[in-house]
């Protein structure tokens, strides 16, 4: 069994940048050698290079993985993953669900998640519902928090910059022999820029953003077998907004307050002499979100309010017995119940109008199976089989294959995976009431389904020190959920997506470290055969750190984001356009005064590019980030 203490070891023992430790693909600790799936980790060490504040940030340099935001910091954010829709990625955070049930589509808005206290991300890419369940058609984002352990530590940090940014933060963690703690808050404020871009008419009012967050992750030894942990993070946030991307866009008084909790608790316990792994976990996750836009000046007639509530409660049982140094099997259940209501009124020229989604819940149970196969530490696979069980719609069943041969004489990994996926209709989709236009809601709904295989080789070169992995994917989407204006939401898409991730990573001494990534995504609908909007044709990015002796950094980041089809809608009807492709370059330099005590300056958009993610939202221009870092 990996104890902590194990990994740990397991992480320092090599300098090869191959010898990682992967939780997200098979939902226990396994070596990155015996994994079959593409998945991309994100270390502690990559993001305090990088010097990001969030984890939208964090994600745009990842193989197959493109980001979208309309605006500025706390402007909406998706990610989308080989192609897919962005509600087809489940977000989690230590394995808890984020995925908002009250957003119409069931997706989540990563704008306001920063990078506080979080160890690594763990990007997970292909259909992996056989372990995770619903949403997770195109993949997987797990962002997990760090532990606290040695002698405990006060670390403080402060940060200011373009656009009146400023950034706080406070925490103090550490361990005992029974116990580990990591406690903090951080603030985060910035004035912003106009969401509707100000390279259009009429958009001069910046949208500022405030956000206050507090994390904590405890964790008991109670018994030298048995575990339990906490873990809590809180979001209260405030957004400008616009009313729309484009000419005349501005709305000076539209503003957005986002809440959240998540909280997490599970019990760990190792029984037959460590051949049994029990884990029991209980989570919860509260949104409330409100909406103000009072008639202005700009808008005499025109004015709007709302909220949008909601509730996730999870209870997750998970079973891994180590049968044998060449097998692992893995059971468990997943019971899930979601709520959500919402209330959005509006008034103008046309008169007044309300939309009420009254409370509404739907559950879910899950059994899932899971068995780990090694045999002479050279062929590996996971096999896995789920079946669940949905109070609309009936049962869902998937299934997952990933075998991994690798040749020790030439240090060569050969790798495939084939799986299933689906996605639930979400509360929305499913009963929101109808107006005097047609139908919305359609309690008929079937799950959106996904086939998607993927075939890769990874080369290890100079003794482990450098690595080149190629992987070709392609996904088969059908069943989607699609608005028609007559019969509300149906059944009606099918989509595609197939392409090339290239990888490069080498680390030629312990001071110095090269990463380059290469992405190219055709990702059509299958109906029309257009090409499906806001998935970049090609994407490429390369990063290059060199550490001075332990006391300097110095991290610079290139990405090249190709053409990209969108919507133009400030025509009527709406016309279709082509997104030109940008470049980006980024820096940031550290400087450690002592082993307490670092000064920073990160530089964003170096040469002042002018680009658009979405068509006629604003993105920033050259920005320059200074700050410090206390550790006591």
């Amino acid at each position: 069994v990996f104890s902590q203490e194990n990994l740990e070891k397991e992480k320092v023992s090599t300098s090869s940048i191959q010898h990682e430790i992967v939780v997200t693909a098979t939902r226990l600790e396994t070596p990155a050698k015996e994994i079959a799936s593409s998945v991309t980790v994100i270390t502690r060490e990559r993001l305090e290079q990088s010097k990001k504040t969030t984890v939208i940030e964090a994600l745009q340099e990842v193989l197959g993985v493109s980001i979208i935001q309309n605006g500025p910091p706390g402007a909406a954010a998706s990610v989308f993953l080989r192609g897919a829709n962005s509600e087809h990625t489940l977000i989690l955070m230590d394995g808890v669900e984020l995925n908002d049930p009250i957003s119409p589509s069931r997706s989540f808005d990563l704008a306001h998640l920063t990078l506080d206290n979080v160890e690594r991300i763990e990007i997970l890419r292909g259909p992996q519902s056989t372990l995770y369940g619903s949403d997770a058609l195109g993949g997987v984002v797990n962002i997990i928090s760090k532990k606290g352990q040695g002698k405990p530590k006060f670390s403080l940090s402060s940060v200011a910059g373009s656009y009146g940014t400023i950034i706080t933060s406070a925490g103090i963690n550490g361990s005992t022999e029974r116990m580990h703690y990591s406690l903090g808050t951080s603030y985060f404020r910035s004035d912003g820029f106009s969401s509707a871009s100000a390279n259009y008419e009429g958009n001069e009012e910046k949208d500022g953003y405030r956000n206050l967050s507090l994390w904590g992750r405890l964790g008991f030894r109670l018994f030298d077998n048995l575990d339990v942990d906490l873990i809590l993070r809180t979001l209260n946030t405030q957004i400008d907004i616009d009313n729309g991307g484009g000419a005349q866009g501005d709305d000076p008084n539209n503003v957005q307050d986002y809440n959240a909790l998540f909280i997490k608790t599970q019990i760990r316990n190792l029984m037959l002499n460590n051949r049994w792994e029990l884990k029991l976990g209980l989570s919860l996750v509260d949104y409330d979100r409100q909406h103000e836009n009072p008639a202005d000046e700009a808008h005499l007639l025109d004015s709007e309010n709302g909220f949008f509530k909601s509730k996730l409660f999870k209870i997750d049982w998970q079973n891994n017995l180590f049968l044998h140094e060449t097998n692992t099997f893995t059971l468990g259940i997943d019971y899930q119940q979601e709520q959500g209501e919402s209330e959005y009124n509006s008034d103008g020229i046309w008169g007044p109008f309300s939309s009420i989604f009254p409370s509404r819940r739907a559950h879910v149970t899950g059994f899932y199976l899971q068995d780990q196969i090694r045999l002479a530490n050279r062929f590996f696979a996971t096999l896995g089989l789920r079946l669940d069980d949905h109070s609309q719609f009936g049962s869902a069943v998937t299934y997952r294959l990933a075998p991994a041969f690798f040749i020790e004489a030439t240090q060569t990994k050969f790798r495939a995976t084939y799986g299933t996926a689906f996605k639930s209709p979400s509360l929305y989709q499913l009963y929101a009431p109808g107006t005097f236009l047609g139908p919305i809601g359609n309690a008929e709904l079937n799950p959106e389904k996904s086939i998607g295989w993927d075939i890769g080789v990874e080369q290890q070169l100079l003794g482990g020190k450098a690595l080149l992995a190629v992987t070709y994917f392609y996904n088969d989407y059908k069943d989607l959920i699609n608005f028609d204006f007559l019969q509300g939401y149906m059944n009606i898409g099918k989509a595609e997506s197939k392409g090339t991730e290239i990888l490069i990573q080498a680390r030629p001494f312990d001071d110095m470290s090269f990463n380059a990534t290469y992405t190219k995504t055709e990702a059509k609908d299958k109906d029309t055969d257009a090409d499906l909007l806001r998935r970049p044709k090609q994407k490429f990015s390369a990063s290059l750190n060199y550490n001075f002796q332990k006391k300097a950094n110095i991290n610079l980041t290139f990405i090249r984001i190709g053409e990209q089809d969108d919507m133009d809608f400030s025509t009527w009807p709406s016309t279709r356009l082509t997104l030109p492709s940008y470049s980006l370059l980024n820096a940031a330099v550290s400087f450690n005064f002592a082993s307490s005590f670092q000064i920073f300056c990160r530089l964003d958009n170096i040469f002042n590019k002018e680009y658009e993610m979405i068509k006629g939202y604003g993105t920033p221009g050259f920005s320059v980030y200074g700050g410090v870092n206390f550790i006591f």
